[in-house]
Order: C-alpha cells, then sequence, then structure tokens
C-alpha cells in the first residue's frame, strides 16, 4: 500500500505542477490578444494565426488542467444526496465512479484521439482558415489531458482505498495551496473578525 501511496503522490506532484504552470498559458494568450487588437486598431493588419493560437493555448489550458482540477476536487459534482451519506458511503461512491465511469472514458478518448493526432501530425494538415497554424499540436492536447486526468482519477482512487484501510487522511475535504504566511495571516484575520463580533455584541455600560 506504501508504493501505490507514493505512486500516488507523485501524481499528484504532477498535476500540481501542471496545473500552476497553466496559467502562464492563459496570459500567453491573453498577451496575445491584446496585442492583436492593438496592430488591427493601429496597422489596420490582423491574421488568423493570431487568433487560432489563442484557441490552442485555451484549449491546452483547460484541457491539461483537467487533472489539476480533480486533484483539487473542484469538479461540478451534485451533492443534494450524496452529502446526506455517511463518510464511508461517499468514499465509495468515488471509488466505484473513479473505476467504472471515469478510467474507461479517459481510456476509450486516448484511444479514439491518438491515432487521430498521428494522422495530423504525419499529414501536416493545416487550418482551412488563410493564415491559419498546423492543426496536430492543437489535437495534442486531448491525449494529453485524459492521461493526466485518468492518472489523478487513480491517485484519488488510492488515496480513498487508503482512507478505508485506515492509513490515509480523509480524501473528501479540499486543498488548499496557501503557504504557512498565508493561512497565519487568515488566522489572524478570522480571530480579529471573532473579536470584532464580540466587542459589538457587548453592551455599552449605561451612565448614571
Amino acid at each position: 500500500m506504501q508504493a501505490l501511496i507514493k505512486f500516488s503522490r507523485a501524481i499528484d506532484w504532477l498535476n500540481a505542477l501542471v496545473g500552476k504552470s497553466v496559467i502562464w498559458l492563459i496570459f500567453a494568450a491573453t498577451v496575445i490578444s491584446a496585442l492583436n487588437a492593438v496592430v488591427r486598431k493601429v496597422f489596420n493588419y490582423s491574421s488568423n494565426g493570431f487568433l487560432e493560437v489563442q484557441w490552442y493555448l485555451y484549449a491546452w489550458s483547460f484541457l491539461v488542467a483537467a487533472g489539476y482540477t480533480l486533484l483539487h476536487r473542484e469538479h461540478v459534482r451534485i451533492d443534494v444526496v450524496n452529502s446526506r451519506l455517511s463518510k464511508r458511503t461517499q468514499v465509495w461512491i468515488d471509488i466505484i465512479g473513479f473505476i467504472f465511469f471515469l478510467t474507461p472514458l479517459c481510456l476509450v478518448a486516448i484511444y479514439l484521439c491518438t491515432p487521430l493526432v498521428m494522422e495530423k501530425y504525419q499529414s501536416g494538415e493545416m487550418s482551412g482558415n488563410p493564415g491559419g497554424l498546423i492543426r496536430w499540436p492543437v489535437w495534442l492536447a486531448l491525449p494529453v489531458g485524459f492521461s493526466l486526468l485518468m492518472l489523478q482519477g487513480w491517485s484519488e482512487l488510492i488515496k480513498r482505498v487508503a482512507f478505508l484501510r485506515g492509513q490515509g487522511p480523509d480524501p473528501m475535504g479540499r486543498l488548499t495551496d496557501k503557504s504557512a504566511e498565508e493561512e497565519l495571516a487568515e488566522a489572524l484575520r478570522q480571530q480579529a473578525i471573532a473579536e470584532a463580533s464580540v466587542n459589538t455584541s457587548t453592551p455599552a455600560p449605561q451612565a448614571r
């Protein structure tokens, strides 16, 4: 079990690194969008390549960050019923979901899109738009993104099995990226709010 836990931590580290790096893709897309607008207004010039590279960057950002999103349990969940169940039942529901739904879905997606990526790479297919870009780099985001998502699903599965065996912490709570300084600042802020609330609720002494 300890070897699997180490494997889970390695996957968590990989997706955390990918997730924190994706912000630069969004930043690059934003800069390109701004420059494209300036060049179009000032020099009356534009290119479909500018637009398509933004699409490529956004596609990569949300596809490869899917595993990071799962790591932080930020995917959309329907907890109307699930939240009323016991902790162990919730964990078992997640285990079933990771084994019978998430993993098969990712495997099918990887199986179907990988040949398409190879085909577009070998053919050198270009965008049909004038000045457009080569296509295979954006298609590559599909197998990469689904692979990272599947690995994170396995990591979450290992965490839940470890929890049921009494060898791991509660896997259902949210993670935090806050540093020790940020956590201290948050604790001090909460303490200040609590003190202000106490002072507000304490009645002032009446004058005699």
